[in-house]
């Protein structure tokens, strides 16, 4: 019974010892973004690009890049090649690497609440830029900065009830849609179909995803070309999907921006090059310029201020006969 009890004691005695050791190994906790961001310390940003689809992300993209560098932030960046995968991925590896603070302009609007929710256990607070998400619950992340697409399409279609306001009709309309699912497509589209709806002359006789490339865009023209007879007017969700267009509408022997009237969203230097050839009717303006506006916020949320949940970009609308004053101004 003795050996018994002997045997006990050392046991605990050994158990306890284990647990001193473990504990001592442990490391200490690092400092919080709120206490880095207090004492001057470097903030560190994770952000999880799209891809490199337009000239409006890769402008995007470098002024993000850019506006790290100035900012004294250090920024770990990921392109995910227009795939959701690729960005979820990204994601979790920033959780992994403790990042102060992620950043991300997702693929699509749904499909993001489980990582999200890791992120937020993990006390990594997220900003979502130029792209919204379809999320349950809006604490998943703190602030959505960028673009009012549905206000992009209503502009869109109210330059075009405008211009065709005193004709009679029809006027056939093709879509071009951005990536399907995406925050963009969805709202572009939305924001058009709801100014058009109320004149019964304006009919969308053929809407199709280009994926915001010049390459399907042209594609998809090609397609339409053959299918329908009459179209009147191209309606873009992008400018490089306009362009790519424009190369198919020409290669049928038509008139881009004559014989096919061109709407398009971005903003960027080529569509204004093309307005100022006859080639686009009107852009409606999307700005990528979101770098030092994404740091600022960064700074905040990491140094846990209060931010607003929508911070929107000031954009324009650029009918043909203002292209040439604005073209020596575009700077993407």
């Amino acid at each position: 019974m003795a050996r018994r009890a002997a045997l006990v004691l050392t046991a605990a005695l050994l158990a306890s010892s284990a647990l001193t050791a473990c504990s001592t190994k442990s490391p200490a906790p690092g400092p919080s973004s709120a206490e880095k961001a207090g004492s001057g310390g470097t903030i560190t940003l994770g952000f999880a690009q799209v891809g490199a689809e337009s000239g409006w992300r890769t402008a995007n993209t470098k002024s993000v890049q850019e506006a790290a560098k100035k900012a004294g932030i250090t920024l770990k960046f990921s392109d995910g090649q227009q795939k959701q995968e690729n960005q979820i991925k990204a994601i979790r590896t920033f959780i992994q690497q403790k990042v102060d603070v992620i950043a991300f302009s997702p693929v699509v609007e749904s499909g993001w609440d489980t990582v999200l929710k890791e992120a937020k256990d993990a006390g990594i607070p997220v900003i979502l830029t130029d792209r919204a998400v379809d999320a349950k619950d809006p604490s998943l992340y703190k602030t959505f900065l960028g673009s009012d697409f549905v206000k992009e399409g209503k502009s869109a279609g109210e330059w075009l009830t405008g211009a065709y306001a005193n004709e009679q009709g029809p006027v056939n309309i093709v879509e071009l849609q951005g990536t399907t699912g995406s925050a963009p497509a969805n709202d572009r589209k939305a924001g058009f179909a709801d100014v058009i709806r109320a004149d019964g002359k304006f009919k969308i006789v053929a809407s199709q995803s280009g994926d915001f490339t010049r390459a399907k865009g042209k594609e998809v023209m090609q397609a339409f070309l053959k299918s329908q007879k009459d179209i009147d007017v191209l309606y873009a969700h992008n400018d490089d999907m306009a362009l790519g267009a424009i190369q198919a509408i020409e290669e049928s022997g038509k008139k881009p921006g004559t014989d096919i009237k061109v709407i398009s969203v971005d903003g960027i230097k080529d569509a204004f090059v093309a307005m100022t050839e006859g080639k686009i009717n009107v852009v409606v303006e999307c700005n990528p310029m979101l770098g030092d506006q994404l740091m600022e916020l960064t700074k905040k949320v990491a140094a846990g201020e209060s931010v607003p949940a929508r911070v929107e970009t000031v954009e324009g609308v650029f009918p043909q006969d203002k292209a040439a004053a604005a073209l020596p101004s575009r700077n993407y």
